[in-house]
């Protein structure tokens, strides 16, 4: 009886390491992920801004010449870049308000699927107000946004083209 309680304590006390042991391993993973995961690339709130003004120029151009294959594609990335400020930069107090810009968003998406030029003119300008009255109340009136009077994009032609 004596040795099976000290065969017990022994493989209790070996069984304890072990889980200790188990513990540190984990634990180390952990902080490595951690590091790591500190280290992996998340956008900036002005590189996303950037995007935008990229695509709200785009979009102006491809509803201007009734591309309206490249305004959805355009539209379609206006609203991922939203989400992405949604997703990536929580902390900064401007990310509150840029779901201010879904109505606009949607209706210019509505004047798309219906082809429909004069409320695409409309819908745009709406959207290009949304983006200045976000401004106003973020402290970025500084940073006034204007229906393109040009491209930027001279390497693109906006007009519906079968490529040969």
């Amino acid at each position: 009886m004596k040795y099976a309680v000290i065969l017990i304590l022994a493989l209790s006390l070996f069984s304890c390491n072990q889980q200790s042991n188990t513990i540190k391993v984990l634990q180390n993973r952990i902080d490595s992920l951690e590091t790591q995961l500190a280290e992996v690339y998340k956008p900036g709130f002005g590189e996303l801004m950037t995007n935008v003004q990229s695509h709200h120029s785009k979009l102006w151009f491809a509803g201007k010449y009734q591309n309206w294959k490249l305004a959805k594609f355009e539209i379609k990335e206006l609203n991922e870049i939203v989400a992405d400020i949604l997703k990536y930069q929580t902390e900064r107090k401007e990310s509150q308000y840029i779901k201010m810009m879904n109505p606009a968003l949607d209706s210019v998406n509505i004047a798309i699927e219906q082809k429909n030029k004069i409320l695409f003119k409309t819908s745009y300008t709406l959207l290009t107000n949304s983006c200045n009255e976000c401004h106003l109340l973020t402290n970025f009136e500084y940073n006034i946004v204007k229906i393109p009077d040009s491209s930027p994009f001279s390497n693109q032609d906006f007009k519906t083209k079968k490529i040969n």
